[in-house]
C-alpha cells in the first residue's frame, strides 16, 4: 500500500513540476509589446470592438485570432487572424500597423481576409524581411486594387490567397520564387496575359491547388502547368482562354478536380483525361470544344459538365457507365445516338436534352434509385415512357419536353411522390390524363400542353395542392373545367387555350394572379362578371378565339393588375368599358363591338332610341331630386339633434375612405414630417387616376399633398397577400426598424399608414420612373455612361441589403422594381423585412417571389426556397437588360439563356452587347466587355459559382 501511496506522490509531484513549467512559460516580451500595439491599433484606428478582440486576459496569447507556440523556455506567436475585422485602407496608422506585423519574424500563418484593405504599403511586399518564415497569407476578398506585387520576400509560402479582389496586370515571373507553394488562389480579380509560368523549372513540385479563374487570362493553357505532377485542383474557368488543350494529364495522376468552364477553348477532349484514376470533378461547359467524348471518360470521374459545347458523335455504350458517376451533363451539344442501357446505379443527375438523340427511354432508368434530375428534352426520342420510370422514387425534376414520345401516360408516373417539376410538352401523348398519375403531393410545375391528350380534365387535379404552374393547353381535352380547380390554393398560372372545352368557367382561386388562358376553344354565352375571377392580381386574361356573345361586363375592369385582355375574334357586341391606361384590350374580331359610344343619327331605329332615352333620362332625373329633397329633409333633422357634432375627420363608419387603424412618421426629416398628410394620403388612393405602377406585390400612386409636394404611396394587402394575417401589430414596428436602414439606393419607407387589411408605405417620388421605362418604354437609346451608373447603384443597394443585420426580404429585384431618382440614382423597391412575411405560403403567392419570369434563377424550381444566390442571378439580367438592350424575355427566350448561349468564344460575347453603344468609344467597349464577364459570372448556372454580391460590387467598381 505504502508502494502505491510513493507512486503517487511521485507522479503528482512530477505533474506539479510539469505544469508549473508550462505556466511559467510567457510570451516573448518584445512580441507581447507588438501584439500590444497591434491590438491598440485595431480597437482605436479601426474601431473594432473590445469584445470582439477579447483582449482583456493579460496573456496576449489568448486574445481572438492569436495563436502562440513554446519556443524553447518562452511562448511566441505561430498565427494571426484578422478575419473581418473592419481593417482599412483609409487609416493613416495603416503602414506603422504594417510595420508592426512585419516584425513578428516567428509568424507563419497571416489571415487578413474579409477586409478593406483596397491597397497596402508598399514596403510589405517589398521589405518586409521579418515575415520571411510565413507560410500562409490570406487577403482574399478585400477589394485590394493594385498591381499584381511580388513575392520575394516571402519565399517559404505554402498557402498564398489573394482571390476575390481587384488585381490588375499580368503575373509574369513574380511567382517564380515561391519554392514551397503548395496553394495559390486568384480567382475573382481583373488580371491579363497569359497563365503564369509558375515556378519555373520546378518539376513536379509541391503545389496542390491552381486556381486562376475569374480573371481576363488570355492566351492558351501552358506546357508548363503539366510540370506540377502533384496538382489536385486545377481551376482556369471563366478566362478568355482559346485554342487547343494540351494533351498531357498524364503528368497529372493525382488530379482530382479540372475546371477549364466558360473559356473559348476548342479542339478535342483531350483523350489523356481517361486514363485519370483520381479525376472526381471534370467541367468545361460553355466552351466550343467538338469531336466526339472520349471512350473511358467517365470511368473514374463522378461529375461531369460538357454542357453548351459543339460535341458531336454518338454516346458510347459506357458513356454512362462509369461506377462512380453521379452527375453528367451533356446539354446543348449535337450529340446523336440512343441513350445507352448501362448507366451507373450512383447517378442522381442525368442532364442530355437539345442534343440529336434518338431511340428510347432504356428501361435500366429503373434502377436508378438516387437520380433526382432527369432532362432528356429536346431530342428526337421517340415510344413510351417506360413504366419503369416509376421506380425511381426520388426523382424532383423531369423533362423530356421537345420529343416524339407517344401513346398514353404511363401509370408508373404516379409512383413519383417527390416530383416538383414535370414538362412533358411538345410529344404525340394521346389518351386521357389518368387519374392515378395525379398523386404528386410536392408538384409545383405541371406542363402537359401541345400533345393530343383527349377525354375531361380530371376533378383529381385539384388533388395537387402545391401546385403553381398547370400548362395543357394545345390538345384535344374536351369538356368543362373541373368546379375543384378553385381550391388549389397555390395555383398563379392556368394555361388551358387550344383545346375543346365549353360550359360554364367556375370559380377561380384565389392565388390566380400571372396568366388564365382560355382562348382556342368553345365557351359560349356572355362572359361571366370577374367573380370567377377572385384574384384582384391576374395579369394576363385571354378569352379569344370562343364564341362569347354579349356585352363585356364591367366588372373585368375592376382586376387591378390586369394588363392584357384578349377578347379577340368572339361574338361579343355593345361598347368596350373604361380599362385602366395600362391595360392591352384586344377586340379585333368582334363585328359588334366598340372602344367608344358610336352616333346613332343615321340608324333607322335612332328616332325610337332617343325617345326611349330622353324618357329614361328625365325618370331618373325625377328619381334623383325626389331623393335630394329626402336627404335635404334627413340632415336639416339630424342637425337639430347633433349639432355639436364636429367633423374630426374620418369616422369608423366611413364606407369609402380606409378607416386609419395606425399611422406613424418614420422619417426624422423635418422636411417630409411637416409635408406627409394621411387623411389627405388615404383620399388619394381611392382615385385610380393615381395609380402610376402596378407590380406583383403592390400598387403604387402618386399622392400630392396639401403644399404641393408629390410622394410615391405603396399599397400592400394583409390578406390577399404575403404578409402575415394577424401581423399588423408587429407589422408597424417592423416598418420602423426597416425605415432605419440608411442607404441612398434602397428605397426605404418615410411614414406608413395601416388600415384594417392594408399597409401604406409612404416614399419619396421617382419622378423618372423604373429603369425599365427608360430602356425599353422610351424610345431613346440611353447612353453607357448612365447605365453604368444604374448598374453601380443597383449594386451598392443589393450589396447593402446582403450586408443587413436584420433579415431583409428582396421580393422582385427586375428593372421594374428599380427606381429612378435621377440618372445615375436608382433605387431598389419590393423590400421587405422577413419577420412578417408568411412562410407557410412559401410554394403558393411566395413562389413568384424568386422574380419576374426572366429573373428567375434556375435552381428555383427544384429548390423553392430564396436565396441570396438568387438575387445575384436576377441581378446579373438586370446587368445584361443594361449591356443588351433587350428585355429579360425575348421571343419566348430568357436574356441570360441567351447571353449564355452565345457566350463562348470572345467574337460571340461581342455580338451580346447593344451595337447601338458598343462602339461609342474604345474606353466604353472595354468597360462594357469587363462588366459582360460579370453578369455572366452572376447568371451562372450553378448558384455555388456566383460572386457573392459585395464582390460583385468591388469588380463592377473596377470595371475597365
Amino acid at each position: 500500500m505504502g508502494r502505491y501511496v510513493h507512486l503517487f506522490s511521485f507522479l503528482l509531484l512530477s505533474t506539479l513540476c510539469t505544469s508549473s513549467q508550462v505556466f511559467a512559460a510567457q510570451l516573448n516580451q518584445t512580441q507581447d509589446g507588438v501584439l500590444r500595439k497591434l491590438f491598440t491599433s485595431l480597437q482605436s484606428n479601426f474601431s473594432v470592438p473590445s469584445s470582439r478582440l477579447n483582449n482583456s486576459n493579460s496573456d496576449p496569447c489568448y486574445w481572438n485570432g492569436v495563436t502562440c507556440a513554446s519556443s524553447g523556455s518562452s511562448e511566441v506567436v505561430r498565427e494571426l487572424s484578422f478575419y473581418n475585422f473592419g481593417i482599412s485602407s483609409n487609416k493613416s496608422s495603416l503602414e506603422d500597423f504594417f510595420d508592426s506585423l512585419c516584425s513578428l519574424h516567428t509568424l507563419q500563418h497571416l489571415d487578413l481576409s474579409n477586409n478593406q484593405l483596397s491597397s497596402l504599403p508598399g514596403s510589405f511586399f517589398s521589405n518586409c524581411t521579418g515575415l520571411s518564415g510565413l507560410k500562409y497569407l490570406n487577403l482574399s476578398t478585400n477589394g485590394l486594387s493594385i498591381q499584381f506585387p511580388g513575392f520575394s520576400k516571402f519565399r517559404d509560402l505554402e498557402v498564398l490567397d489573394l482571390s476575390w479582389n481587384q488585381l490588375t496586370g499580368a503575373i509574369g515571373n513574380k511567382l517564380d520564387s515561391l519554392t514551397q507553394l503548395k496553394s495559390l488562389n486568384l480567382s475573382f480579380n481583373l488580371l491579363q496575359g497569359n497563365i503564369p509560368l509558375l515556378i519555373s523549372g520546378q518539376e513536379n513540385g509541391p503545389l496542390k491547388e491552381l486556381v486562376l479563374s475569374m480573371n481576363s487570362f488570355s492566351g492558351t493553357i501552358p506546357y508548363s502547368i503539366f510540370k506540377h505532377g502533384n496538382l489536385t485542383y486545377l481551376d482556369l474557368s471563366q478566362n478568355n482562354l482559346i485554342g487547343r488543350v494540351p494533351n498531357e494529364f498524364n503528368n497529372l495522376s493525382k488530379l482530382e478536380t479540372l475546371l477549364l468552364n466558360a473559356n473559348g477553348l476548342s479542339g478535342n477532349i483531350p483523350t489523356s483525361l481517361t486514363n485519370l484514376k483520381t479525376l472526381f470533378r471534370f467541367a468545361a461547359y460553355q466552351n466550343n470544344f467538338s469531336g466526339s467524348i472520349p471512350i473511358g471518360l467517365t470511368k473514374y470521374a463522378k461529375i461531369l459538365d460538357l454542357s453548351y459545347n459543339s460535341l458531336t458523335g454518338e454516346l458510347q455504350p459506357d458513356s454512362l457507365s462509369g461506377p462512380n458517376l453521379e452527375s453528367i451533363d451533356l446539354t446543348n451539344n449535337s450529340l446523336t445516338g440512343s441513350i445507352p442501357g448501362n448507366i451507373s446505379r450512383s447517378l442522381y443527375r442525368l442532364r442530355l436534352g437539345w442534343n440529336q438523340l434518338y431511340g428510347t427511354i432504356p428501361t435500366s432508368i429503373g434502377e436508378l434509385s438516387y437520380l433526382s434530375y432527369l432532362e432528356l428534352d429536346g431530342n428526337k426520342l421517340k415510344g413510351e415512357i417506360p413504366n419503369q420510370l416509376g421506380n425511381c422514387k426520388n426523382l424532383t425534376l423531369l423533362n423530356l419536353a421537345s420529343n416524339n414520345f407517344e401513346n398514353e401516360l404511363p401509370l408508373g408516373l404516379g409512383n413519383l411522390s417527390n416530383l416538383v417539376v414535370i414538362k412533358l410538352q411538345m410529344n404525340n401523348f394521346s389518351g386521357r390524363i389518368p387519374n392515378q398519375i395525379l398523386t404528386w403531393a410536392n408538384l409545383s410545375t405541371l406542363n402537359f400542353s401541345q400533345n393530343a391528350l383527349s377525354g375531361e380534365i380530371p376533378s383529381q387535379i385539384s388533388n395537387l395542392k402545391k401546385l403553381a404552374n398547370l400548362n395543357l393547353g394545345g390538345n384535344n381535352l374536351s369538356g368543362s373545367i373541373p368546379s375543384t380547380i378553385g381550391n388549389m390554393s397555390y395555383l398563379n398560372e392556368l394555361q388551358l387555350g387550344n383545346n375543346k372545352l365549353s360550359g360554364i368557367i367556375p370559380a377561380m382561386p384565389v392565388s390566380l394572379t400571372t396568366a388564365l388562358n382560355l382562348s382556342h376553344n368553345s365557351f359560349s354565352g356572355p362572359i361571366p362578371s370577374s367573380s370567377f375571377i377572385n384574384s384582384r392580381e391576374l395579369e394576363v386574361l385571354d378569352l379569344s378565339r370562343n364564341n362569347f356573345s354579349g356585352l363585356v361586363p364591367d366588372s373585368l375592369t375592376t382586376l387591378q393588375f390586369l394588363t392584357i385582355l384578349d377578347l379577340s375574334n368572339n361574338n361579343l357586341s355593345g361598347t368596350l368599358p373604361n380599362f385602366h391606361s395600362w391595360v392591352n384590350v384586344i377586340i379585333t374580331g368582334n363585328a359588334l363591338l366598340s372602344r367608344e359610344a358610336t352616333s346613332n343619327s343615321d340608324h333607322p331605329h335612332s328616332k325610337k332610341k332617343v325617345n326611349s332615352s330622353l324618357v329614361i333620362l328625365f325618370s331618373v332625373l325625377g328619381a334623383f331630386f325626389g331623393l335630394l329633397l329626402l336627404a335635404g329633409l334627413i340632415v336639416f333633422s339630424l342637425s337639430k339633434r347633433f349639432y355639436r357634432v364636429e367633423n374630426v375627420g374620418l369616422q369608423s363608419d366611413d364606407t369609402t375612405i380606409p378607416h386609419i387603424t395606425d399611422g406613424r412618421l418614420i422619417t426624422t426629416n423635418s422636411i417630409h414630417t411637416s409635408n406627409i398628410d394621411f387623411t389627405k394620403s388615404m383620399e388619394s388612393v381611392l382615385n385610380p387616376f393615381n395609380v402610376f405602377m402596378k407590380t406583383r406585390f403592390c400598387t403604387y400612386y402618386r399622392v400630392e399633398m396639401p403644399n404641393g409636394s408629390i410622394y410615391s404611396v405603396k399599397k400592400l394587402h394583409f390578406s390577399e397577400k404575403i404578409i402575415q394575417i394577424g401581423s399588423q401589430g408587429k407589422f408597424g414596428h417592423e416598418l420602423e426598424v426597416l425605415g432605419r436602414l440608411t442607404n441612398s439606393n434602397v428605397m426605404v419607407p418615410l411614414a406608413f399608414v395601416l388600415t384594417a387589411d392594408s399597409a401604406y408605405l409612404f416614399y419619396e417620388h421617382m419622378s423618372m420612373g423604373t429603369v425599365f421605362d427608360v430602356l425599353h418604354c422610351s424610345g431613346n437609346v440611353l447612353d453607357w455612361h448612365c447605365r453604368y451608373s444604374i448598374a453601380l447603384g443597383v449594386a451598392q443597394g443589393l450589396a447593402f441589403l446582403h450586408g443587413c443585420t436584420q433579415p431583409v426580404l428582396l421580393l422582385d429585384l427586375s428593372t421594374r422594381s428599380v427606381h429612378l431618382k435621377s440618372m445615375n440614382e436608382p433605387q431598389i423597391g419590393d423590400i421587405e423585412l422577413y419577420k412578417v412575411i408568411d412562410p407557410s405560403k412559401s410554394t403558393g403567392s411566395l413562389s413568384a417571389i424568386a422574380g419576374t419570369v426572366g429573373y428567375i434563377p434556375p435552381e428555383y424550381a427544384y429548390t423553392m426556397r430564396l436565396t441570396m444566390a438568387g438575387n445575384v442571378y436576377s441581378f446579373g439580367v438586370v446587368l445584361l437588360e443594361l449591356l443588351t438592350g433587350k428585355p429579360p424575355v425575348s421571343e419566348g427566350i430568357e436574356l441570360a439563356k441567351w447571353a449564355l448561349s452565345h457566350s463562348g468564344r470572345p467574337e460571340d460575347r461581342e455580338g451580346i452587347l447593344d451595337s447601338r453603344i458598343s462602339h461609342a468609344s474604345i474606353p466604353v467597349h472595354s468597360q462594357m466587355q469587363s462588366v459582360l464577364k460579370i453578369a455572366l459570372a452572376c447568371v451562372a448556372i450553378s448558384p455555388e459559382s456566383r460572386p457573392k454580391m459585395r464582390n460583385v460590387l468591388r469588380m463592377l467598381f473596377n470595371a475597365k
